[in-house]
């Protein structure tokens, strides 16, 4: 359900990386979606109750349908007084009122049919794909490091963990401890959810979903993208920027960008030599391509 509402901020929001699958979408989203739009704004900051922990589609479907009335108009509130103003017909759902509960269900049910269920084998394989390499690095470098690895700019002030934001919030745990969420759909800064099974933290998989390769491919590419993956392997020995898009076949541009985000994950370094960049893994990015960790436990800065 969580990924569902961050699909729907997704198709309100101009991001490059979601141009052409939000066009898709969108030129065969059915209207019955619309009230979804108008309930959940680009920001993805829409009612909670919208997007409830559950363990399927029609267990979170129920829950969103039989959520508290008192809930339901905190959150209603709550989004009235950030800016965002709903459609009139939304308020009549803090009164109960049964046909605007049905256009929600409606409008709940097509989304998770023409949004999110054509996807999901991509999507699920994103997840997996996420846990297994923050369980890699959990081992390798600790919960603090791992944790300032969830978002560019994150960093530990003391035992506060603090991200950019537009919002100036402070959230204390008080020993209950925080659920990681990624989202193959979210590429802005984290967002934190607080419902009644805990403190929720969301913020972008490694890979989104337009750069995910069908499920059947090797974890490798599930996890980094084809191209990447196919980057990473060549640079087991130095290449050029130069030497990798003439043997892939790609714009020299285009390898920048991929260097350029394999090394913001320290699989890979550069180094340039006169008018010419070398790249090559590091030994992370052997230990991911070769299934070992031994390497990578000597390369990665010790955190206390």
């Amino acid at each position: 359900m969580v990924e569902l509402t961050l699909a729907i901020a997704v198709l309100q929001r101009p991001d490059p990386l979601f141009t052409l699958w939000r066009r898709r979408t969108l030129h065969t989203l059915p209207r019955s979606v619309g009230p979804l739009l108008e309930l959940v704004p680009a920001t993805a900051k829409g009612p909670l109750f919208l997007d409830p922990l559950s363990l399927g589609f029609d267990d979170g479907l129920d829950q969103v349908l039989s959520a508290p009335t008192p809930f339901v108009r905190t959150e209603l509130r709550r989004v009235h007084a950030a800016g965002h103003r709903p459609a009139p017909w939304t308020r009549l759902l803090a009164d109960r009122d049964r046909e605007a509960w049905k256009i929600l269900e409606h409008a709940v049910r097509a989304a998770n049919t023409d949004v999110l269920a054509r996807s999901w084998d991509r999507i699920r394989a994103g997840f997996d794909a996420e846990r297994a390499w923050r369980v890699q690095l959990l081992a390798a470098q600790g919960i603090r490091a791992t944790l300032a690895g969830l978002a560019p700019g994150a960093r530990w002030q003391g035992t506060t963990l603090e991200f950019d934001s537009t919002d100036n919030v402070e959230i204390t745990l008080d020993g209950h401890g925080i659920t990681l969420l990624p989202s193959v759909f979210w590429t802005g800064r984290p967002l934190v959810g607080r419902y009644a099974e805990g403190t929720f933290l969301v913020y972008p998989a490694t890979t989104p979903l337009p750069l995910l390769d069908d499920p059947s491919a090797n974890a490798l590419a599930t996890l980094l993208g084809g191209t990447r993956a196919t980057i990473l392997e060549q640079l087991t020995r130095p290449r050029t920027t130069t030497d990798l898009a003439r043997q892939l076949d790609l714009a020299k541009s285009s390898v920048s960008e991929h260097t350029g985000a394999l090394r913001a994950a320290h699989l890979t370094t550069a180094h340039r030599d006169g008018k010419s960049v070398w790249h090559t893994c590091t030994p992370l990015g052997l230990g991911l391509l070769t299934g070992s960790t031994s390497t990578t436990k000597r390369w990665l800065p010790q955190r206390n």
